[in-house]
């Protein structure tokens, strides 16, 4: 997992090493790493052009002291100097390195500096940076974005909420983000992961003075150690049995996919019950389904059956029946996943008792919403969701205190009294019709295969992201393109151990 922490728990671990090492050693770790990065980016370093783009912070002096290790390895190095502040030490080295030094304006922006350069450095902010990016620093972000070289952030890009990942106005766009000691989670969370480009970890000796993570994310061996892994003796009951309640006769199109989804992804049997024409429309595509007639406006049991786990919601519908199901589901003592018409119905008229009924589940239980169903379920706006995701998926986490899996740019999974959990395969190749049906069925079939909610949405949304950009290359996809390409997207995750 790459973990990330906050900014006020790096500034508490960053003050109680530099208690211990001589003054300055933990900004030299830094600029040494930066400028090693950089190097690597440069065709050469000897006769290369670096422009700086540097604050009066702390990263301003990373950016100075990294561009005083290139200038003297031959670089011109010509630092662009923004703010009112300025780091006078790693001015004085990188001037005594051979580089230049000069005060930016406004009315300089029609210079040829960041034009004629191999390499961008951008010092202009920290991480204790918030909201956009101020005059004269707006301004050379965006000089930096139409430059044509490529732009290295120190520690993140200028703009950046180091916490949230939020974007307020005008932030930098970096190619390569070079941060320092650990991750912060505005890396890994859009816009602000957007704007990271690739993310270079350097060592700083942090890691003794770090508590546990706020955020982590999964990398393909962490998938790997949590993917159900079947021995000589496993039947389809030992590989879970998953109740399906999603699809209507209007919408038999999500039935059909959740169901693929669950079953692409292994789980050992699926139980389906909907009505007549969405049962044979199921059936005539997923033979080994077992159905049942079972429409919620005329059923009398709408409890779950002989199962391991349940998925209900996606193409449901929102009739008071609807609630009826969903709360003989809730009532169950077997881990569910609601999606779709299933989280309408908790704002509905019916609202609070199945609210209050989901709050007192113990067994495990999943919320899949995208940011416009978060948006109603927490009388939130959706642009404000979508601009601090982390924030809201952990607000729905603690008030109906079970997992909640977020969709969307960046795909956040909160669990009661875990790190938060960002997922890095999501792909815009998956905003389309019908995918969230799919991954309802992949996490449900983890569900069903004895995964905790809080693994199995990892898992889910792990694969699902894969199967996006296996299905067909990275070109165009559809919802029913990524049936075939789970598999590959679970053999793929195996191989990495």
């Amino acid at each position: 997992m790459l973990s990330a922490h906050t900014v006020s728990v790096v500034r508490e671990a960053e003050s109680a090493l530099m208690a211990r090492v001589p003054d300055g050693t933990l900004m030299r770790r830094a600029a040494t790493g930066l400028a090693a990065e950089c190097a690597r980016l440069l065709p050469r370093v000897y006769g290369a052009r670096v422009v700086l783009l540097v604050g009066g912070g702390d990263n301003g002096g990373d950016a100075l002291y990294a561009g005083a290790n290139l200038a003297a390895r031959g670089a011109s190095v010509h630092a662009l100097l923004a703010g009112r502040g300025l780091h006078q030490d790693g001015a004085i080295a990188l001037r005594a390195a051979g580089g230049r030094t000069r005060w930016f304006t406004d009315a300089m922006a029609d210079e040829t500096d960041l034009f004629d350069a191999d390499l961008i450095v951008d010092g202009l902010l920290g991480i204790g940076g918030r909201g956009g990016l101020r005059e004269p620093h707006a301004t050379l972000a965006l000089l930096a974005a139409n430059a044509p070289a490529p732009v290295v952030a120190v520690d993140l890009p200028s703009g950046v909420d180091a916490d949230t990942g939020e974007v307020s106005g005008h932030a930098v766009r970096a190619d390569v983000t070079v941060t320092f000691g650990t991750h912060k989670p505005g890396l890994f969370v859009d816009p602000g992961a957007d704007r990271a480009g690739r993310i270079h970890l350097v060592d700083i000796g942090l890691a003794p003075e770090l508590p546990g993570p706020a955020l982590v994310r999964p990398q393909p061996v962490d998938i790997a150690s949590l993917l159900p892994v079947h021995g000589a003796e496993t039947d389809k009951y030992r590989r879970g049995v998953l109740e399906i309640r999603a699809g209507s006769d209007r919408y038999r199109g999500a039935a059909v996919l959740c169901v693929g989804g669950a079953l692409r992804t292994g789980v050992g049997m699926v139980r389906y019950g909907g009505g007549l024409r969405v049962v044979d429309q199921v059936l005539s595509q997923w033979p080994e389904t077992v159905a049942r007639l079972l429409d919620p406006q005329s059923s009398t049991d709408l409890s779950p059956g002989r199962a391991s786990a349940v998925v209900i919601g996606s193409g449901r519908g929102t009739h008071p029946a609807n609630s009826d199901e969903l709360y003989s589901v809730l009532e169950s003592d077997l881990p569910v996943l609601v999606d779709a018409d299933g989280l309408t119905l908790l704002t509905g008229d019916g609202g609070a008792a199945l609210a209050e009924l989901l709050c007192e589940r113990t067994a495990h239980t999943l919320l899949t919403p995208h940011a416009g169903e978060l948006a109603r379920l927490m009388e939130a706006d959706r642009g404000d969701v979508e601009a601090r995701r982390l924030e809201h998926a952990a607000r729905a986490r603690d008030r109906f205190g079970c997992t909640v899996l977020l969709k969307g740019s960046t795909t956040v999974i909160a669990h009661p009294g875990a790190p938060v959990v960002v997922n890095p395969t999501g792909t815009p190749l998956l905003a389309t019709a019908g995918t969230g049906d799919v991954l309802s069925g992949a996490v449900g079939a983890f569900l069903a295969s004895g995964l905790p909610a809080r693994e199995a949405a990892m898992c889910g949304a792990y694969v699902h992201g894969r199967a996006a950009t296996l299905a067909r290359g990275g070109a165009p996809i559809s919802a029913s393109d990524l049936l075939d390409a789970l598999p590959l997207a679970i053999q793929e995750a195996h191989r990495a151990v």
